[in-house]
């Protein structure tokens, strides 16, 4: 069977280059972490170019090695796909030593993505990469807390601000904080999380959710709930981008938008909602090559609205000041 087509590139006279926390991307797509393992994955690809994306979060890390969840950790849904892995990885130690020194994707930029289950572990971790090459080290708050009853800490915004102080502390990288959708007031941990020291927002994690085989009666994922992602998400991350924008853009705070996004037409959706970058991640299995048809189109569109640069669109939203709360009947 052959592979996919591989799609034209941008034509050279359209630059999709954008600023995100002082770094500069050659495009305004990061490939989100736990999707293309530690970046070396997707080099494999056929038809890749390392201009297809600006960034890279790599594979979630902690301070010690982790075997993950028993399986099944991975369920398609029709809209999206459900996933447990456990943050299954071989420690900081490892990623710092060993795979760090191979990876060369000219101008793509690397983020680290950083867990734990109490704060030392964050802090931890977060050191360890502070004199390696990573240009950003991503906070991942929503893993639980097991000194405070395994609550996750991003849904408690003083406990994320807590954990962005303590990693603001020990970092002179740049921060970016990854918020969860699974709270009750996203502006509130955005604004705490920035006062903390991010430097950045990824906007949304995963959506809790569970899938159950009718025919045993079983839950299908083996940790019985895991991440829902996908097209299926994405009218909510949208929204929750927009809300977290009017927190982070008047305090000059740039968004990664992600949550379901498959084509132009949705990347530029989060971009005029306030999102600086756009991040794609479960439509890397549908079509491996899915970034480089979407730079195709955000040039695309950018010239025929007659835009020189992706920073003109970033929150161009055309709403109401004042929105009606939303009956949900």
């Amino acid at each position: 069977m052959s592979g996919p087509s591989v799609p034209p590139s941008v034509p050279p006279a359209a630059s999709l280059a954008v600023d995100f926390c002082g770094l500069r991307l050659a495009s305004p797509i990061v490939l989100l972490s736990g999707c293309v393992g530690f970046g070396e994955e997707y080099t494999r690809v056929e038809g890749f170019s390392n201009t297809d994306v600006g960034a890279i979060v790599l594979k979630g890390t902690t301070r010690e090695p982790r075997l993950g969840n028993p399986p099944h950790r991975v369920y398609e849904t029709p809209m999206g796909m459900l996933n447990a892995i456990g943050l299954q990885n071989p420690g900081v130690d490892k990623v710092v030593d060993e795979i760090l020194p191979s990876l060369d994707f000219g101008e793509t930029r690397f983020f680290a993505n950083v867990c734990g289950s109490t704060i030392e572990d964050y802090v931890e971790t977060t050191r360890r990469f502070d004199d390696s090459p990573i240009d950003a080290i991503e906070i991942n708050i929503s893993c639980p807390n097991i000194k405070e009853g395994g609550v996750q800490f991003g849904n408690v915004p003083e406990m994320s601000a807590r954990v962005v102080a303590a990693c603001r502390a020990v970092t002179k990288k740049r921060i970016v904080t990854k918020l969860s959708p699974n709270q009750t007031d996203i502006q509130e941990n955005a604004r705490l999380c920035i006062e903390a020291g991010s430097d950045g927002l990824a906007v949304i994690n995963t959506i809790m959710g569970m899938a159950i085989d009718v025919k045993t009666r079983r839950p299908v994922i083996g940790n019985v709930q895991g991440g829902l992602s996908g097209p299926a998400i994405k009218p909510i991350a949208l929204l929750k981008v927009m809300q977290v924008a009017q927190v982070a853009r008047p305090r000059g705070i740039p968004i990664i938008g992600q949550g379901g996004i498959l084509t132009a037409e949705d990347a530029l959706e989060f971009i005029i909602a306030g999102a600086t970058t756009v991040g794609v991640g479960t439509s890397l299995f549908y079509d491996p090559l899915v970034c480089r048809k979407i730079n195709a189109g955000i040039a695309g569109y950018l010239a025929a609205n007659g835009m020189a640069s992706v920073h003109e669109l970033v929150g161009s939203l055309d709403a109401p000041k004042k929105t009606v709360q939303a009956c949900a009947c």
